[in-house]
């Protein structure tokens, strides 16, 4: 089961941080992804890590602004979010796949476990 927290209320300019923790098995060896999904849009990824952190993904409306990461000890992945936009208003998703990969993956059809998604709201 993946947990999301972290979300909430912040106004342009400001920063997050949301966490993603997985209960039950370790997240070690498993591709990870955070996507949000706005009302009336389709769920995007956001940004996305393998299975050491060694590679990352962002999508070009984010890069340079957020930033995953993963932490074993805690088994839980991060997603900072930094000089945030109105735009950036979404529910946010964890995603994972149990199935070992070296690499990441982006598109949603490829994740198995998803969170129940924390609410970010950025007021200008």
């Amino acid at each position: 089961q993946l947990v999301e927290s972290g979300g909430g209320p912040v106004q342009a300019g400001g920063s997050l941080t949301l966490s993603c923790a997985l209960s039950g098995r370790t997240i070690t060896w498993f591709p990870m992804a955070w996507f949000r999904q706005a009302p009336g849009n389709e769920r995007d990824i956001v940004a996305a890590i393998n299975w050491n952190g060694g590679k990352t993904y962002y999508s070009d409306s984010v890069k340079g602004r957020f930033t995953i990461s993963r932490d074993h000890t805690k088994n839980t992945v991060y997603l900072q979010l930094n000089s945030l936009k109105p735009e950036d208003t979404a529910v946010y998703y964890c995603a994972a796949t149990m199935t070992p990969s070296t690499d990441y993956y982006i598109r949603s059809d490829e994740y198995s476990y998803w969170g129940q998604g924390t609410q970010v709201t950025v007021s200008s």
